[in-house]
């Protein structure tokens, strides 16, 4: 499957209005702006009033006074798998808690059992709508984990099928390898052994092989221990690749701290993250990022301590966390509602939290999270008013033009092309 054909972006975009958040400053903004792309990076940004007379003889696109932002990230992701669990998620309507439906034979595991039946074929085929449901939204970037494998030839499938939709779409894709996201069946009752088959086999063969742009640990009572965890942290890091966590989700187990002591790019979900745990955070410059869709999905009354988190000046990232069970989301901008709503972010908060932090939670922050000179021209031109209206919209996709890689990639304002 292939996407429909792009055409440069390469020229004068003006006629817009820069929020912002685009140039990674709390200022006011640019309310007249033009962004130069030349061969796909960003030559020039500013008010169309100081464009240099060396760039006037480009083409231009006429932005009809849309609202600009950096191209949208989305940072945390499980989106190569097979099957569904809907029925799961009737469990849980009926009173099954998180563990209990884990307990019972379902949650990670069952998506292990149906991603391992699926041919990569049939992965990328089923990946393939979820990732263009996101793009239409504006994504210019996106992490993929595996972790629905949990065996060296099944995780090696699903970061092939992610390598290949980055590919195929034209869109940053980072790999994160989550071999250590459940215990699979054959290693019941074996989880130290498992762990040294994660550390000495499966990681450095999928890292030799360039799969591998960062790893993962779930850290929790129904998960892997922090001693479990930092055996995977020990293997990552003589492999040069740096680590994340999903951190204090259910319980508080200290993984934050531990995942900062190893320089972690982020903790996720952190509902119940200790003050401790904050500190090391913020002296680490880890992330914190915020998956409102799962938190919704499971109903949790736990919420992150977002003003400890404010206070601390730890950044704050928001992500879909899509994945089959706990958070079928396809809605980078719901998230933000969820977001504000939910944990009470600030609209400008948030819109960092999907630009800036997400990109600073990939250690993508020098090319992506802003429209900035030098950067790979990633940008969406949104027709809105104002930038509330990307966090305050319920269920409706403006339609959005997205500048993607350098190029057109979605043409939503049918934006106009002259020739120079």
């Amino acid at each position: 499957m292939t996407p429909v054909a792009w055409h440069s972006a390469d020229g004068i975009w003006h006629h817009l209005h820069l929020a912002p958040e685009a140039l990674g400053a709390d200022d006011s903004g640019v309310p007249d702006a033009a962004i130069v792309v030349e061969q796909g990076a960003i030559a020039w940004v500013g008010a169309h009033a100081d464009l240099p007379d060396a760039y006037r003889h480009l083409p231009t696109f006429d932005g009809q006074g849309a609202l600009v932002t950096p191209g949208l990230i989305d940072c945390h992701t499980h989106l190569v798998y097979g099957g569904q669990r809907a029925n799961e998620f009737a469990m849980r309507l009926a009173g099954a808690s998180y563990e209990e439906v884990a307990r019972a034979g379902g949650g990670i595991v069952s998506s292990v059992k149906a991603t391992r039946l699926a041919s990569e074929e049939a992965l990328f085929d089923a990946a393939v709508p979820r990732l263009q449901a996101l793009l239409a939204e504006g994504v210019c970037a996106i992490e993929i984990k595996s972790g629905y494998g949990l065996s060296l030839e099944h995780e090696r499938k699903q970061l092939r099928v992610a390598r290949r939709l980055g590919d195929v779409f034209d869109v940053t894709v980072r790999t994160t390898f989550l071999g250590a996201h459940a215990l699979p069946p054959e290693y019941a009752g074996r989880s130290d052994e498992y762990i040294r088959l994660v550390c000495e086999e499966m990681l450095p063969v999928l890292a030799a092989e360039g799969l591998v742009d960062a790893v993962d640990v779930f850290c929790e009572t129904i998960g892997f221990s922090l001693a479990q965890t930092e055996q995977v942290f020990q293997a990552a890091q003589a492999l040069g690749l740096p680590v994340k966590l999903h951190a204090e989700q259910l319980s508080d187990m200290g993984g934050s701290a531990l995942a900062a002591r190893y320089g972690a790019l982020s903790c996720d979900h952190i509902e119940h993250l200790s003050a401790a745990g904050i500190s090391a955070m913020r002296q680490a410059g880890t992330v914190a990022v915020l998956l409102p869709g799962a938190y919704y999905t499971l109903r949790d009354t736990h919420m992150p301590p977002i003003a400890a988190l404010r206070e601390a000046g730890v950044p704050m990232a928001v992500s879909t966390d899509h994945n089959p069970g706990t958070s079928p989301a396809l809605s980078l901008l719901l998230m933000l509602n969820m977001a504000c709503t939910l944990f009470r972010l600030t609209v400008p908060e948030a819109l960092a939290g999907v630009t800036r932090h997400a990109a600073q939670a990939l250690g993508l922050q020098a090319t992506h999270g802003r429209v900035a000179v030098g950067c790979p021209a990633n940008f969406v031109l949104w027709p809105l008013g104002d930038v509330a209206e990307l966090a305050y919209w319920l269920g409706q996709r403006p339609a959005c033009s997205v500048v993607r890689q350098g190029r057109v990639a979605v043409d939503g304002m049918q934006v106009q092309r002259s020739a120079a």
